[in-house]
This record gives C-alpha cells, sequence and structure tokens, in this order.
C-alpha cells in the first residue's frame, strides 16, 4: 500500500487533556491536507470543528476536488475510562451528534466485562448505537486490561450489538494496540464488524501490517507527523 492509502483510513487524533483550539485547528488542517478518514478529537472541541470544516469544505465535498472526499469529525464519549452511566453516555452522543459528529467511539465498562455482565455491557452498546442513528460508532474495549477469553467475548457482544467498529485501546489506559490482538479480533468478530487499531502506532509499516492484519482504520497522530517530516 502506499502512504495516501494508508492515511485515508487514519483517524487523526488528539485528545490530550490540554489540547488547545491552535492545536485542534492544525489536526483538522493536516487531516485536509493529507486526506485522512476523520479528526478525532474533545467532545468540547466538535461544534467548533464542524462549522471549521464545513467552511474549508464548502459545505459539500463533491465540490472540493470533485472526488467526494469529506474529511469526518469525531469524538469519544465515555472516555476514557468508560465508567460514566449509560445514560451519562447516550447524552454525550446525543449532544456529540447534534454538535456535528460523524462518528463516535465509546469506551465499555470495563468492570462489568470483569464482573461477567455481558448483557448489560451490550445493552449499553445497543441504546448507544440507537442513539447514534445512521452516524458509525466504534467500540473501545481497552485490550491492554482484558484476559483473551473476554476480548474474544467482546467481539461476539460488539457483533450482536450493531456496533460498526470495534477498537483496541484508548491509549491511555498503559497499553495500545498488537498485532495479536487484531488478529484476535479479525478471527472472532462477525462480517459486520469493522476493526480500528489505536494507540501506539508509530510507523507505515506497522500500520500497513495492522491493515493487513484487518484493521480498517488506524488511530493515530503519529503518522500524519512522519508525513509532514518528509514533505
Amino acid at each position: 500500500m502506499n502512504r495516501e492509502e494508508i492515511l485515508s483510513m487514519v483517524d487523526h487524533t488528539l485528545l490530550a487533556q490540554g489540547a488547545t483550539w491552535e492545536q485542534i485547528r492544525t489536526v483538522c488542517n493536516d487531516g485536509l491536507k493529507y486526506k485522512t478518514a476523520s479528526v478525532c478529537i474533545p467532545a468540547a472541541y466538535v461544534k467548533k470543528v464542524s462549522e471549521y470544516l464545513s467552511v474549508l469544505q464548502g459545505g459539500c465535498s463533491l465540490e472540493k476536488g470533485g472526488d467526494g472526499y469529506r474529511l469526518k469529525t469525531c469524538t469519544v464519549i465515555g472516555f476514557p475510562n468508560g465508567y460514566s452511566t449509560t445514560a451519562s453516555k447516550v447524552y454525550e452522543t446525543k449532544d456529540a451528534i447534534q454538535n456535528g459528529a460523524d462518528e463516535i467511539d465509546m469506551v465499555i465498562n470495563i468492570g462489568w466485562v470483569k464482573d461477567g455482565l455481558y448483557k448489560q455491557v451490550e445493552d449499553e452498546i445497543r441504546e448507544i448505537k440507537a442513539a447514534c442513528g445512521k452516524n458509525i460508532l466504534k467500540v473501545i474495549i481497552e485490550t491492554c486490561l482484558l484476559e483473551e477469553h473476554e476480548k474474544i467475548a467482546m467481539c461476539k457482544i460488539v457483533t450482536a450489538s450493531g456496533a460498526d467498529f470495534i477498537k483496541t485501546s484508548t491509549g491511555f489506559a498503559g497499553g495500545g494496540v498488537t498485532f495479536e490482538d487484531v488478529k484476535l479480533f479479525k478471527d472472532n468478530v462477525g462480517e459486520n464488524v469493522k476493526i480500528k487499531a489505536a494507540g501506539g502506532i508509530s510507523s507505515f509499516e506497522d500500520a500497513e501490517k495492522f491493515i493487513a492484519l484487518g484493521a480498517s482504520r488506524l488511530g493515530t497522530s503519529r503518522l500524519v507527523k512522519i508525513a509532514k517530516a518528509e514533505s
């Protein structure tokens, strides 16, 4: 794969607690320049980012070069710990979409997984997916905190829930994506579920391997930084 193809699968991400508007705006500009799939930014910036991108993209992707490209706005809910109430997560989701989010990345309640409360986990994902409507939902299961049997169980749950993606990591829990986890996802999710690899992707070579193993989205900021440094 060439770099443009890989970058087209990237959710260009800035979720640092101290992220400023100037930094967020730079992420948006870079996302547009390198044609990433989305920018993934804090919920407090969704409305401003959505409005900013709408102006830059003329409100219609077909007017920007005629190739149908439009940079999407993605945000995270229940982030990064996942243990807020379902009602809170549903509200966050509706609020983000009302403010212009195209895609939602949610963190599961990891404690419920540890307690074996799989039905509650699935029910929560279903509620959030209902709140998303036609918008894409990616479910972060935080693989570094789960045992293999729990990861497999989450593959089944996400498949049954109607969510669009299963995602490896927040990047805030002390561990990120591994090749083994992406392969495990590919072996255990249903055909309706795509895979997002996130957390610690630091080279185009690794990115290409994650894609070969089954990922169709990559959560990272480093690939755009590499492309910028080499341009």
